[in-house]
């Protein structure tokens, strides 16, 4: 983890340095043990480095080599090997990853990005053909903003670091302040601010003759199924996959640790990386959230069953002994954008304690429920096919992991696979359908028992107007999700949706405060891609979801969690931080500063949404969307916008 920046100027301009020293300076906390500053006339290139892995430790950015490119990179490739043989270098030589990328480019020219494997955002000024290439990673790891007038191009690891030049403008973008109050943050190219933009994951930028072009160089293959004999070939392939992208994330010049929140994603990296750094005599740190006072998010006996198999150092974290509000203005300057992520307090003090050990290296088993996927669409796949009899089980083991009624939610895959084509078909009583339907959606409303306000409710309906945001909604939508109709398909838009990269981008941030570097084995893009490409049961059996990961780590991960069918409940953790630690501060923002957000939100409804949280009414979507109004006004408040 490092921070990148540069400008280039498209009329021949020289590039100022002391523009270039204040971007390094106002990221110097994504590198605190090297910088440097590079400039040739119209362009020029800043660096912050953290060493994180040996090699990085030789890393002297930005880079030129003798072909006259040069480089500055926020990257770790995880291909090395293959890499330094095709590219004829000398194996037992020490080569960073800067090196590679770079004499990737020398070889290949911009088709270079479809050979890395790894986390990376990089620009290379290639000054044969007076041209500026940027990419980022397949998945959106590794964050990259710029500004376009075209006239001036500058790009930074960090919204922030533009501003310090003073032809980027400061203006709010409402399209996605919408987005961030309904939680549709599907665009994965706009910021908060206007004419800013993130360069999208697996895309490539570039700046020549006076041109811009963004290209994509790597889409998900969502049309192949991978076909193997048996259970158990399967369950062997997804354990090696796997196994690997642990493995190349555990490169490390300092100590590495673990996110162990006790469920199946962050207890299997675990696992696993114990398993590895044991051949090496290595100690493996782990950092767990516990809650003494809240039960429903308390997971100690799972994170238990992983430690007390030894080979870990554990590092508590008492969640319920922590403000949320903590540091909530610094969190925010350091995002640059309102902050989305309720939970993300936890995190905080992680990265803040993994820091005081001198641990930089945290794997993070983020969202891999989205990258192996429940598995959910087989279901549906076997009611679209009238295979009812195979179906009926798969219902029954998911009501019951699930804690699911079983009647209600089989009503629903009649009620939509059977009866409203039936009634197409033959006409069936619509009177009989109605009752059926209403009797249904009554218990269905009891068991439930909770409400749910409307997402553009939550706006001003003068932004909504401006904004022509309901057209917006439904474009991007088309843009991003393809029409379903079989489980692989449905997995790759949980895959594809554009909240994951601006999660990421949140995450990065957050770790970087703290001179931490996160990594994701569930985001290696080779098993993302097997497990994208494997059969619908191969992912739910018996109503048990993820069963590719159950069956690959039998025996390494603790019986308890391979058959776990539920997760700890964080929003109950988050609602008795609030009340008990953050009252007062929420009563003041709630009657002082949501004046702010006027233009933006439903004031009144908004208003009555947080007295109703205040008041101790108990509803997890008052919870999210006062959690939400408040950090939106703190963000206007804290960059003196409107």
């Amino acid at each position: 983890m490092s921070a990148i920046t540069g400008i280039h100027y498209a009329d021949g301009r020289s590039v100022s340095g002391d523009y270039l020293s204040k971007m390094v300076a106002i990221l110097a906390h994504r590198g605190t043990d090297a910088k440097g500053i590079w400039q040739n006339n119209s362009v020029g290139f800043g660096h912050r480095l953290l060493h994180t892995t040996s090699e990085s430790l030789l890393e002297k950015l930005p880079l030129t080599s003798d072909s006259e490119t040069t480089i500055t990179a926020d990257a770790r490739i995880d291909n090395r090997q293959d890499l330094i043989i095709e590219l004829g270098l000398n194996s037992s030589a020490e080569i960073t990853d800067s090196q590679l990328i770079l004499a990737a480019y020398d070889k290949w020219g911009k088709a270079c990005v479809e050979k890395l494997i790894g986390d990376f955002a990089f620009a290379i000024w290639d000054a044969q053909h007076q041209r500026l290439f940027c990419a980022r990673d397949h998945l959106g790891v590794r964050p990259f903003y710029y500004h376009d007038s075209g006239t001036v191009f500058v790009f930074a690891s960090e919204i922030k670091a533009l501003f310090c030049h003073p032809k980027v403008p400061r203006r709010v973008n409402k399209i996605r302040v919408a987005e961030f109050l309904t939680s549709e943050l599907y665009d994965k190219t706009i910021t908060i601010y206007q004419d800013i933009f993130r360069l999208a994951p697996a895309h490539t930028l570039t700046v020549e003759a006076g041109t811009t072009k963004i290209e994509c160089y790597w889409q998900l293959d969502y049309k192949s199924e991978l076909k193997l004999d048996s259970d158990a070939e399967y369950a062997a392939r997804f354990r090696e996959i796997f196994t690997e992208a642990v493995r190349c994330r555990l490169r490390s010049a300092q100590p590495v640790g673990s996110m162990l929140s006790g469920g199946l994603d962050s207890s299997s990296i675990t696992c696993i990386a114990r398993q590895i750094l044991a051949q090496s005599d290595t100690e493996l740190h782990t950092f767990s959230a516990v809650f003494d006072r809240v039960a429903e998010s308390d997971e100690s006996y799972y994170i238990n069953s992983v430690v007390r198999d030894g080979g870990i150092t554990s590092h508590l974290i008492h969640g319920d002994e922590i403000n949320p509000l903590v540091d909530l203005e610094k969190i925010v300057w350091h995002y640059d954008e309102p902050q989305f992520a309720a939970n993300l307090y936890i995190n905080w003090e992680t990265y803040k304690l993994a820091n005081q050990l001198g641990v930089r290296v945290v794997l993070d088993g983020f969202d891999g429920d989205s990258a192996v996927s429940h598995g959910f669409g087989y279901m549906r796949e076997l009611a679209r096919a009238g295979r009812w009899r195979s179906l009926i089980p798969e219902l029954r083991g998911y009501c019951k992991n699930f804690h699911t009624p079983f009647l209600p939610t089989l009503w629903a895959y009649y009620n939509a696979y059977a009866v409203k084509p039936g009634m197409a078909k033959y006409r069936l009583s619509r009177s009989i359908y109605w009752r059926c339907a209403k009797l249904v959606n009554k218990l269905r409303r009891k068991l439930s028992g909770t409400k749910n306000l409307s997402s553009l409710s939550i706006l001003n309906t003068d932004l909504i107007e401006q904004t022509n945001y309901r057209q917006h909604r439904q474009e991007l939508v088309a843009q991003s999700f393809i029409s379903t109709h079989n489980e692989r398909e449905e997995h790759y838009n949980a895959i594809n949706i554009g909240s994951i990269p601006t999660t990421l981008e949140l995450l990065d941030k957050a770790a970087a405060a703290h001179n931490i570097e996160l990594r994701y084995p569930f985001w290696d893009i080779r098993l993302v891609q097997f497990c994208l490409s494997l059969p619908a049961n191969q992912k739910m059996r018996d109503g048990l979801t993820r069963m590719i990961m159950r069956r690959g780590l039998k025996g390494i991960l603790p019986p308890e969690i391979q058959q776990r069918g539920d997760k700890g409940n964080l929003t109950a953790a988050l609602d008795y931080g609030l009340r008990t630690y953050g009252t007062e501060k929420l009563t003041e923002v709630c009657s002082q500063r949501l004046d702010l957000t006027a233009d933006y939100i439903n004031l009144d409804l908004i208003k009555i949404t947080c007295q109703n949280y205040l008041t101790n009414y108990n509803n997890s979507v008052d919870i999210i969307t006062t959690w939400k109004s408040l950090n939106l006004a703190l963000w206007f408040e804290l960059n003196c916008l409107k």
